[in-house]
């Protein structure tokens, strides 16, 4: 089995990536987030790969790095998860993304990638959970956060402000975030206008 090629980018497809070693063209399906972060063509490049071999076919999957190929792995242990729809998720978010989105229950940030509707982006969340800690750079304050809002228990100024920023065009994860430091800051007494402010300028960074 492969699980790792080094060489030189001969040329890129839409979803692949032609990886020349030693005078062997490797074809690796890889994510968009992977694709774009690889070198231009001539250029060395590393993968880590998750090799599939079947009866008609061997295909490999390519990844830049260990944390991504693990998170490939994870998410096809999911029902109605294979290895396109766990490409397409990790396309949309990174590692430590997906880890924290499941980490805070975000659904609807899981559900951006193509072909994931909110039935199979909760079931992600869902089995997924027990697994995401391992992953996850999450501050716990934030994790805390997400479950007062989704347990109506998070103060009205502080789920007021999360809102407002959700309203503003912001996911779930990164209103929550943004709140969590402001609230850090400002203290449990402040208001939602200063929370929303507050959060405002720390998504500007």
């Amino acid at each position: 089995m492969i699980g790792k090629l080094k060489g030189v980018v001969d040329s890129y497809g839409e979803e692949h990536v032609i990886l020349d070693v030693h005078g062997v063209g490797y074809l690796v399906h890889c994510s968009g987030r992977t694709l774009q972060a690889l070198p231009a063509a001539g250029e060395a490049a590393t993968l880590f790969i998750e090799t599939f071999v079947r009866e008609d076919m061997i295909r490999l999957y390519g990844f830049a790095s260990e944390a991504e190929k693990a998170w490939f792995t994870l998410l096809q242990q999911v029902q109605g998860v294979g290895s396109k729809v766990a490409l397409s998720v990790l396309s949309v978010l990174s590692p430590a993304e997906l880890a924290n989105a499941i980490a805070v229950g975000d659904k609807a940030m899981v559900s951006r990638a193509n072909g994931v509707g909110p039935r199979v982006a909760a079931r992600i969340v869902a089995e997924l959970k027990d697994k995401a800690p391992g992953f996850a750079t999450l501050d716990p304050a934030v994790t805390g956060l997400a479950g007062a809002l989704d347990t109506g228990a998070a103060p009205a100024p502080v789920a007021d402000a999360v809102s407002a920023l959700v309203n503003l065009g912001y996911a779930q994860l990164q209103a929550s975030a943004a709140v969590a430091t402001a609230l850090r800051e400002l203290g449990e007494g402040a208001d939602t206008a200063r929370l929303i402010r507050a959060g405002l300028k720390e998504l500007a960074r």
